[in-house]
């Protein structure tokens, strides 16, 4: 499978650092931007800087996707919010065998498509695509999931520093269990290998995408609401107690759901402990006035709890909080009356 033409949408950090590694493999790479990011990355190119080393590609950039056209490969790397503008605009990169690999935190829209329980397969999650609007624009038969573990930050537009972590985890979201690997799969991890990514494939991207949330979904909202590091949030007694009963509810749910985590969240507080005290991805969204993804990273577990008949009292006050303090600060929407 030739894989040539790659397009990022979304050249903020995670997309940027995907961009570099695509163009270094060999692509085209091409790039849906605007205002300050697209003419940065007209006048500038994609940059990529880590520790001292600083590597600089071509990249064509447009704000309309239709002057870019079909590719082989479109990365979706925005943040949930945006996903609804994201599909009304998509369309003209995506042709018949385009690969649309999600680099996205939280619950996607397709995830429900496999590799869950019989009961839910095939239910579309409210909290994350009303009314299917994502699913019709981007066939989930051409998706790719992947969950990313790499911290990256923008030095400036189109300029992302990488800190640490290099690695990707991609699998097929519809993919039957003990399957083997799809020939485009295959196509897709060797050409980010090439790009120098650290590359896992999953038989069950499902499971890997629950597993990081478990731990996103308590410490990005604590976070916004208390304006707290991940050491002062994991330090206090109470707020840690909390996390954890939130945790043993989302645990339950993916017990539920075909989706078992082995980890007690004791075990996870320690695993983020070790990182450091550091500004959570909502906490900087907050800080700089941007639209929060609280339906992807809460509001999805809450509606996927209430879809196998579980009562989830701490997660809904874990949502009803965070929701208020962000629609409080303008980036929520505001109830409709």
């Amino acid at each position: 499978m030739s894989l040539k033409k790659a397009c990022i949408y979304g050249a903020g950090a995670i997309g940027g650092w995907l961009g570099v590694s695509l163009a270094k493999a060999g692509c085209e790479l091409s790039a849906v931007a605007r205002g300050q990011t697209l003419a940065a990355l007209q006048q500038n190119g994609l940059t990529l800087v880590h520790g001292d080393q600083r590597e600089t590609v071509a990249v064509r950039a447009a704000q309309d996707p239709a002057a870019l056209g079909v590719q082989d490969v479109v990365v979706i790397a925005v943040k949930a919010p945006a996903m609804p503008e994201v599909a009304k605009q998509i369309a003209p990169l995506i042709g018949p065998q385009t690969l649309v690999l999600t680099a996205m935190n939280g619950v996607p829209w397709w995830f429900l498509a496999g590799g869950v329980d019989a009961s839910l397969q095939g239910l579309q999650l409210q909290t994350v695509d009303p009314g299917g609007e994502i699913a019709h624009a981007i066939p989930t038969s051409q998706v790719i999931g992947s969950v990313v573990h790499a911290s990256c930050s923008l030095d400036a537009p189109g300029v992302v520093r990488c800190h640490f972590g290099n690695s990707i985890i991609v699998g097929e979201p519809m993919a039957a269990a003990g399957a083997r690997p799809t020939e485009r799969l295959l196509a897709l991890a060797e050409l980010l290998r090439q790009g120098a990514l650290e590359v896992k494939l999953s038989e069950h991207i499902q499971r890997e995408v629950w597993y990081k949330l478990w731990g996103n979904m308590t410490m990005n909202p604590v976070s916004a609401i208390t304006g707290a590091t991940t050491d002062k949030i994991l330090g206090d007694e109470l707020v840690r107690n909390f996390i954890t009963a939130v945790m043993l509810e989302a645990k339950e749910i993916g017990a539920r759901i075909g989706l078992p985590i082995a980890d007690s969240p004791q075990d996870r507080h320690q695993v983020t402990l070790k990182l450091g005290g550091f500004k959570t991805s909502m906490l900087q969204d907050v800080e700089a006035g941007k639209p929060v993804e609280l339906d992807a990273l809460v509001g999805a577990v809450r509606e996927m709890g209430a879809l196998c008949g579980m009562a989830t009292p701490c997660t809904d006050a874990l949502l009803g909080l965070t929701r208020l303090r962000a629609q409080q600060l303008g980036l929520y929407p505001a109830p409709k009356h």
